[in-house]
This record gives structure tokens, C-alpha cells and sequence, in this order.
């Protein structure tokens, strides 16, 4: 007995056509959105910055300080007021001694003059400085002495140095200034210091009543204090 053929089952096909669709629907939508937020960037919404996060606004640092004084850069030359050698209290092309204070040149000029007679010649060996030229003579003899308190007993700050305002003078060679310690005072030439032998400055008092105590050093000196 044969059995008839079975039935053959036939399942309706399923589309997949509107998932597709809607596939494509969603991710334009994306897109879009996207292509927006790029183009209008001021419209996107900003991150909210965490309370440890610094400002948004960048600091910036402080400008520097200008410098107290022009610092002198490379060797000092004559318009700074180094001296040349040879040079005596009579040149008054040397800025050194030309910008010494009035009086104090003067002075000087006279006791030359008659020191001239005992064969003596009153030298130049530093004058009147510029304030940056003193800075650095200070910066030198920090170096060589080791500490600001050492190097006070031989060179003075620029504010506060006779030399850079025109008032003091070194003199020298050696005979020139041992013969300037014994006659000075008459012309009111003073030494100063007594580690200075060379150093001298105008007292007028000293003509009638002698020159003034010394100094142990300029660190001893009231006018050396900031």
C-alpha cells in the first residue's frame, strides 16, 4: 500500500525591509544631530568643570621687577670712571676727576700745587664712579673677600659712596699720600679711614680744628648704613 507524498509545508516568507528602513532612520537622525552641534559649536552645551579643576582662565605670571640700576655690561672704561695711569688732579679731560664735587677739586688743586714745591705729585688713583662701575667693584670684592659684611670695610654700596656723588678721592703713589695725611687739613683735605690710607674727602672744619676722628673702616661709617 504506498502512502501518499506529504504535504509540503510552506511558510510565509518574512520581510526584513522596514527594519532595514528604520535602521537608516536612526542613524541619519544621528548624523545629523552631530552635523548640528559641529557646525553651531556655541550652542553646545560646556562640561562642567570639576570642583578640583583650576579656572578656565589661564593665570599669568607676574611681569619681572626692572632693575634697581643699568648693570654695566663688559669692561669699564673711562666715562665710568676708571683712570688711566699718569693721571693727577689737574686733568680735567678724566671724567674721574672732572666730575669730582667743585670744592673738593679745588682743594685738591691747591694742596697739588704746593706739594709740587716738596717734590711731591698728587696722583689720581680713582675719583668720581658711576653708580653701575661701583656695583661692580662691590660684586668683585663679595667675590674676593667671601661674604657682603667682609667686603663692606673696603667698598661702599652705589647709594651710599662718596666716590659715585663726586666726594672723595684716592690719592696716591704712596709718598703722595703720606705727605697729603700731613698736610691736608690745612687745605680741609681729610683721610677718612683708617684702613685707607689713600682715601680722602673734603671736611672744611679741619682747616681750624683738625681733621676729625677716623673711621676704623667704612663699615664704622654712619652714611654706609641702608
Amino acid at each position: 500500500m504506498t502512502r501518499p507524498p506529504p504535504s509540503v509545508r510552506t511558510t510565509p516568507r518574512r520581510t526584513r525591509r522596514p527594519l532595514v528602513v528604520g535602521a537608516v532612520a536612526v542613524v541619519a537622525a544621528i548624523a545629523a544631530a552631530l552635523g548640528h552641534a559641529l557646525l553651531n559649536p556655541s550652542q553646545a552645551p560646556s562640561p562642567r568643570a570639576s570642583p578640583r579643576s583650576p579656572s578656565a582662565a589661564p593665570s599669568r605670571a607676574p611681569a619681572p621687577l626692572p632693575p634697581l640700576h643699568r648693570e654695566l655690561h663688559g669692561t669699564p672704561g673711562a666715562a665710568d670712571g676708571v683712570v688711566p695711569d699718569g693721571v693727577t688732579v689737574l686733568d680735567d679731560g678724566i671724567p674721574a676727576v672732572a666730575n669730582l664735587d667743585a670744592n673738593l677739586l679745588e682743594a685738591l688743586r691747591r694742596a697739588a700745587r704746593d706739594g709740587a714745591d716738596d717734590g711731591v705729585e698728587l696722583s689720581v688713583n680713582s675719583g668720581w664712579r658711576s653708580p653701575e662701575y661701583q656695583n661692580q667693584l662691590l660684586r668683585k670684592a663679595v667675590a674676593k673677600y667671601g661674604s657682603e659684611a667682609e667686603a663692606a670695610r673696603w667698598v661702599a654700596t652705589a647709594k651710599t659712596s662718596p666716590h659715585v656723588s663726586g666726594d672723595a678721592v684716592d690719592i696716591g703713589p704712596a709718598d703722595a699720600a703720606e705727605w697729603l695725611s700731613g698736610h691736608g687739613a690745612g687745605y680741609g683735605l681729610c683721610q677718612i679711614y683708617r684702613n685707607e690710607p689713600w682715601h680722602y674727602e673734603r671736611r672744611t672744619e679741619a682747616i681750624d680744628r683738625g681733621c676729625p676722628r677716623m673711621y676704623a673702616d667704612p663699615a664704622q661709617d654712619p652714611r654706609m648704613r641702608p
